[in-house]
């Protein structure tokens, strides 16, 4: 028995995609703020803070961001400029390199987490039930298990 697929127009799902943009531009929104007061952009906080929790090679810091690898290590080249980050030979494979934070550049991504109160503010009113389940359907909505 094939399941009922609802329109994409219907009222809830258009509600729901408008609260999803909402949220995701309120995100961005402090992000570059946060950004700013560390004197980054908002691209060099998010590979900052994704180099933070483990050393990748700009292709792979491409993938996970979306974006072109040259992009990539324009932002890694401005990072390593301000010793935050410095490329190391892949432990795997010693020709290949790796972009890696540096101890200050750890300091500044846990600042960086620390400060996001956009996202931490409002799930702290949902019970911890509630917050397993909408991680379940973010998840679930992601594709991801």
């Amino acid at each position: 028995m094939a399941a009922t697929r609802t329109p994409r127009t219907d009222p809830l799902t258009l509600e729901v995609v408008e609260l999803i943009g909402e949220i995701v531009a309120r995100y961005h929104q402090e992000y570059e703020e946060v950004a700013s007061r560390h004197g980054l952009t908002g691209a060099q906080a998010r590979v900052l803070g994704l180099l933070s929790l483990e050393p990748l090679p700009m292709r792979q810091v491409a993938q996970r961001l979306k974006c072109e690898p040259s992009n990539v290590t324009g932002i890694v080249d401005r990072l390593e400029g301000r010793g935050l980050v410095e490329r190391q030979p892949s432990p795997g494979d010693r020709r290949v390199k790796v972009a890696a934070t540096t101890t200050e550049g750890r300091r500044i991504a846990r600042a960086l987490r620390e400060s996001l109160d956009f996202a931490r503010e409002p799930l702290a009113g949902l019970s911890q039930e509630e917050r397993v389940l909408f991680r379940d359907m973010l998840r679930r909505m992601l594709g991801v298990d």
